[in-house]
């Protein structure tokens, strides 16, 4: 639907394929990396079942390895807790951008807000089309959200015969499949201007923050770009 609430027109099929296939990449190579959270969940000390609920309930990968990391590194319940929710804060953030695109109501938009997460919000927002950019979100996330649990779940059972999940590479193939999809934001000269902004200020701040601020921080980069004098107005959609 769009925003005046008419049918939006439907996809031509050569662009339909197009952001399925952008979709499901995505999904399979972020994906695959959830066989090291139920490795190391089940190492901390966590059960098969607790390693499934994190994944199937939290479902946020960045919050999920800073709480594992936290209980295994000894930590109290609080302690996982609140540096998972710095790191989870960003999600909530997607959902203001991801909201306006799909325009769920009722189950949808619970389903909705359970799928927002990184990947799915970058193939949403990433697309030229409403309905394009609807299809990106709901593809990439059902994707995910399916392998994500799935690979936990193969993960928690084999744990010690998996060893360190980073020897076969899978920590590279989500982050390289995330900076695909930000890449052709880079034409822009705002785009590479926050880029730049984002990686300096995370780098300054994460030495000595803790796991979540650094993510906050660098997003203060597109505020700083938005707001400088005399950018330019944004065209009317």
């Amino acid at each position: 639907m769009t925003d005046g609430g008419a049918p939006s027109p439907s996809l031509p099929a050569e662009r339909r394929r197009a952001v399925l296939r952008q979709g499901l990449s995505v999904g399979v190579a972020t994906g695959a990396y959830g066989i090291s959270i139920g490795a190391l969940a089940v190492a901390a000390g966590l059960s098969l079942w607790q390693a499934m609920a994190l994944s199937l309930l939290l479902f946020s990968g960045g919050s999920q390895f800073a709480l594992v990391g936290v209980i295994a590194a000894g930590g109290s319940g609080a302690a996982a807790i609140t540096t998972s929710t710095l790191l989870g804060i960003r999600n909530g953030l997607y959902g203001l951008q991801v909201s306006r695109i799909l325009g769920a109501h009722g189950l949808r938009r619970l389903a909705a807000a359970q799928l927002t997460i990184d990947e799915s919000t970058a193939v949403a927002v990433g697309q030229p089309e409403p309905a394009a950019g609807r299809l990106g979100f709901w593809v990439t996330g059902g994707a995910v959200f399916v392998l994500w649990n799935l690979m936990t779940f193969v993960g928690a059972l084999i744990g010690d015969l998996l060893g360190d999940p980073r020897q076969y590479g899978l920590d590279a193939a989500a982050a390289a499949a995330f900076c695909a999809l930000l890449w052709p934001r880079l034409r822009s000269r705002d785009g590479r201007a926050a880029a730049a902004l984002a990686a300096v200020l995370a780098l300054l701040v994460a030495p000595a923050a803790p796991a979540g601020i650094p993510v906050l921080v660098a997003a203060v980069a597109a505020v700083v770009v938005g707001l400088r004098p005399g950018r330019p107005a944004p065209a009317t959609r």
